[in-house]
């Protein structure tokens, strides 16, 4: 039996029903709450555990002032503002395959494939540059990467047919090869001037690396360029007994201004000079015979020439004969016909003070003497499998092209340059061609080049013993050659498509790619037929004499069309500008020159280069500097005799005597400047 007793505080209770029976029913709620409490907490420490995780994940994903997503990575500069875009178009991230060690952040994974991946952080001082690398693991498949570019303005890469500074992107390109080309003849093609560096406005800089079988391409609708490696359907090829296995590696740099961005990219990755060449070639004219007389030149007319530059009271650094003096293309003996006794002439000319140069080039024609040569002796490029010579089509015909990456064709090539020397007292060679297009698309060479490239500048370098005076006109990763280089043939025309237009861009895009002794071709153009503003094969005489006055602010000045060839006031403008070169530019030219062996930087500048924080000195594709104290502002639309002027703010007295003390950026309006006058303005 069970007692009933008192319950407590409250009273009795009466009616109880047993101790155990009730504890069982009221225990039901509490242990369904209890479940349900247990499961918040967890839930909430999982949610808490991801929400660190994510955070541990988004630090991990960011290195200094770069941000990566899966989908590519954003830089920031100092400031707090994104200068640089890259988004990656051969895959996504896996984002937990990534991890970081130091100021490595690397990545086993796209979301469907292995790959190895990383960004390395490199802090130096001001600068801070980042190291990427996407290399494919399965051979054959392309990497491309997609940099945007509306938010800055960009300059370098190559020297184009129709050139803009800055860079200016029109239409849409698939990759293709970036190589050397003719762009005379291919003007759709990356320029005989190349290097894989873009620099832009806010202070960042991409140098791509050697290594990568680079493709670049563009899209102006998306503001967007193409960096693309890959090895199927291009001319690129890997390393023998390595697979196909595309890389794409290169690096960013960020900086304060792009004046000490540049400068900063040009001091560790280019080449430079080790010495200057002849300083009459910077003082004195070049005197060529191409754009005059073309292939139809003989002694009789080469020693004419010679005889009107003296007549006429012109200095000349030397002359350069240029196509053609031989019989056949590919042959180094003189035509006999043309020029009977060479021996005599190179005397009289050695007699009256000349030196003399000559056109060459790596072409051996089919029927050339020399053709079976070297044929027999192996020194052309061959086809892929290595077993027959390629022929190749050139602007003179068809044959073989010299392997210059085999040491018997170098010397057998040299042999003969050295033998015209030493027969004649030939001065130095004008080293014509040299650019991949001439290649054929798939060949082979006695040292594989992974880079078509490579083959430029293997050519380059047969100049290296006559750099004094030697001149050449493609160039990859040869600055150090140490000789001039010349810009693509310009058309006698005005525009920016090979005409006068384009030299100022194309100079400039030159020196930004590290080319400083530059040639800037012959004054007025070279007057090919259907390709020239004027009568009788002339180029226009306006143009002639606005291009004569820009040559003269020029590292060196280039005659063919000789001002006589016009009247008594074209000759008199020649010899008043050939005087202000020597006397005002060359020595100015003369000792950059000097500092370009320790720095590299360009002789010939853009104006930004001393107003860095100038958003129209950015956009300014008509006037230069030549160091930072001579400024330049040519007139180079036809029928105008006054310009625009845009002056950095500074102290600058101008070419009339006019002074100009200004805190800020000036603009003149409708300056006046006469058919015989160019402006310029120096730093007081």
């Amino acid at each position: 039996m069970y007692q009933v007793v008192p319950g407590g505080a409250g009273g009795t209770v009466t009616n109880a029903t047993p101790i155990k029976q009730k504890l069982k029913r009221d225990a039901r709620p509490l242990v369904v709450a209890s479940v349900l409490g247990l499961v918040l907490v967890i839930a909430a420490v999982t949610a808490w555990c991801y929400y660190i995780g994510s955070l541990r994940k988004a630090e991990l994903l960011k290195t200094e002032l770069l941000d990566l997503n899966k989908d590519g990575y954003i830089i920031r500069n100092q400031a707090g503002a994104i200068v640089f875009r890259m988004s990656f178009r051969s895959g996504t991230l896996d984002l937990d395959s990534c991890s970081k060690e130091g100021e490595i952040l690397s990545c086993g994974r796209t979301s469907d494939r292995k790959l190895k991946f990383f960004i390395q952080t490199v802090f130096d001082n001001t600068v801070q540059c980042y190291r990427v690398r996407w290399e494919e693991l399965v051979p054959n498949l392309p990497v491309e990467h997609a940099m945007t570019y509306n938010v800055s303005h960009w300059y370098g890469g190559a020297e184009t047919a129709i050139q803009h500074w800055p860079i200016s992107i029109s239409g849409q390109q698939a990759p293709k090869p970036f190589v050397t080309s003719d762009i005379y003849s291919n003007r759709n093609g990356f320029g005989g001037i190349l290097e894989r560096y873009w620099l832009s406005s806010n202070a960042t800089a991409i140098k791509i690396n050697d290594s990568v079988p680079f493709h670049l391409g563009w899209n102006d609708t998306e503001k967007t360029m193409y960096f693309q490696a890959r090895y199927h359907d291009t001319p690129y090829k890997p390393n023998p007994g390595e697979a196909p296995s595309a890389e794409l590696s290169y690096r960013v740099c960020v900086g304060l201004d792009v004046t000490s961005i540049h400068k900063y990219m040009v001091r560790r990755y280019f080449n430079k000079p080790n010495k200057v060449p002849s300083k009459a070639m910077f003082r004195h004219p070049i005197w060529s015979t191409w754009a005059l007389h073309k292939t139809d030149i003989d002694q009789e007319k080469l020693l004419k020439f010679a005889a009107n530059i003296r007549k006429h009271g012109f200095n000349c650094s030397h002359l350069e004969l240029d196509d053609r003096y031989t019989n056949r293309y590919g042959e180094f003996d003189f035509d006999l016909a043309k020029f009977p006794n060479a021996t005599a002439m190179f005397q009289k000319l050695k007699t009256d003070g000349f030196l003399v140069s000559l056109w060459t080039h790596p072409f051996v024609n089919y029927d050339s003497e020399n053709f079976h040569t070297c044929v027999e002796r192996g020194l052309f490029v061959r086809e892929p499998t290595g077993r027959l010579p390629a022929l190749v089509s050139w602007w003179n015909g068809i044959g073989g092209i010299l392997d210059f990456t085999n040491p018997e064709a170098r010397d057998w090539f040299a042999s003969h340059l050295r033998s015209l020397r030493s027969k004649y007292g030939v001065s130095s060679f004008k080293l014509d061609a040299g650019e991949t297009n001439y290649l054929p698309w798939q060949f082979s060479t006695k040292t594989p080049l992974r880079d078509p490239s490579t083959f430029t500048r293997r050519y380059t370098e047969m100049a290296i013993p006559y750099n004094e005076r030697a001149e050449l006109r493609s160039g990859y990763q040869s600055q150090n050659i140490s000789c001039f280089f010349r810009p693509i043939d310009r058309d006698s025309v005005w525009g920016y498509e090979l005409g006068l237009k384009s030299l100022i861009p194309t100079v400039l895009t030159i020196s930004i790619l590290g080319y400083q002794f530059i040639l800037p071709d012959m004054i007025g153009g070279n007057a090919y037929l259907n390709r020239t503003d004027g009568e009788r094969t002339l180029p226009d005489r306006e143009l002639y004499i606005r291009w004569l006055e820009l040559s003269a602010f020029m590292p060196s000045m280039q005659f063919s069309i000789p001002p006589w060839e016009y009247d008594n006031e074209v000759v008199e403008i020649a010899r008043k500008y050939t005087a202000i070169h020597e006397s005002i530019v060359a020595p100015r030219v003369l000792e950059l020159a000097g500092e370009v062996l320790d720095t590299g930087d360009p002789i010939i500048r853009p104006l930004w280069w001393i107003a860095t924080g100038d958003e129209t000195a950015y956009k300014i594709d008509s006037q230069f500097l030549i160091g930072d104290d001579l400024m330049v502002a040519p007139v180079l639309e036809p029928g105008k005799q006054e310009r625009d002027i845009y002056l950095p703010a500074g102290h600058w007295r101008s070419y009339k005597g006019e002074r100009f003390d200004i805190k800020e950026p000036l603009h003149l309006t409708d300056y006046p400047v006469d058919l015989d006058e160019i402006a310029y303005f120096v730093w007081v």
